[in-house]
């Protein structure tokens, strides 16, 4: 999956209607909320006002009054194609006076977004997790100086009969991380849970 590095637009013109392609980095709903009521403001005359969100745990969307299915739909289908993240998606239509039917709307606004991923600049998710690990006292200081060395996060120790150490990890250096810190700590480490990944 990839993310924006920075907002990007493009417009193309279909029988005078004018369809203006925006994708922006989002990070939540509120945050699209926001983004959308700026451009509705910016946009005062428009006909409509398409979107889709696609973020962790808030996506949706909206053909705001087109036929159902010929807007949110192609924009969200080209979204999915090019694996983006993170991006709230936005078409907004100057109706120029003719109709362009179902399937020209389709094709309008695939195009208006894939136009703009196309000058986009995408850079790739890491997908982290969280794990719990246990070590001896003696071995906790080894273990945070190992982390700053990987860019590895601490999040949080508690202690018991021993620390027991929350670590943010990158999916893809977490089997290698386990092994080197196993192999640094003599063996003295134990994994006790691993979190479902989130996406940074």
């Amino acid at each position: 999956m990839f993310q924006l590095s920075s907002a990007v637009y493009s417009e193309i013109e279909i029988k005078k209607s004018r369809f203006l392609g925006q994708l922006y980095p989002v990070r939540s709903r509120a945050e699209s909320r926001e983004k959308l009521a700026e451009i509705r403001n910016q946009h005062p005359n428009a006909v409509h006002v398409c979107w889709v969100l696609l973020c962790e745990g808030d996506s949706g969307l909206d053909d705001d009054g087109e036929p159902s299915g010929t807007a949110a739909k192609p924009m969200y289908n080209v979204l999915v194609h090019k694996q983006l993240f993170n991006v709230l998606a936005v078409v907004v239509r100057y109706w120029g006076g003719i109709k362009l039917g179902a399937g020209g709307l389709t094709r309008a606004y695939g195009q208006a977004i894939s136009d703009a991923c196309k000058l986009a600049q995408l850079h790739p998710i890491e997908i982290q997790i969280e794990v719990l690990f246990s070590v001896q006292f003696a071995d906790e200081s080894s273990l945070r100086r190992y982390c700053e060395q990987v860019d590895v996060l601490v999040l949080d120790t508690c202690y018991e009969d021993r620390a027991i150490v929350r670590l943010l990890i990158k999916r893809s250096q977490a089997e290698q991380f386990e092994r080197e810190v196993f192999d640094l700590l003599r063996g003295n480490l134990h994994k006790l849970k691993q979190v479902s990944g989130e996406i940074s």
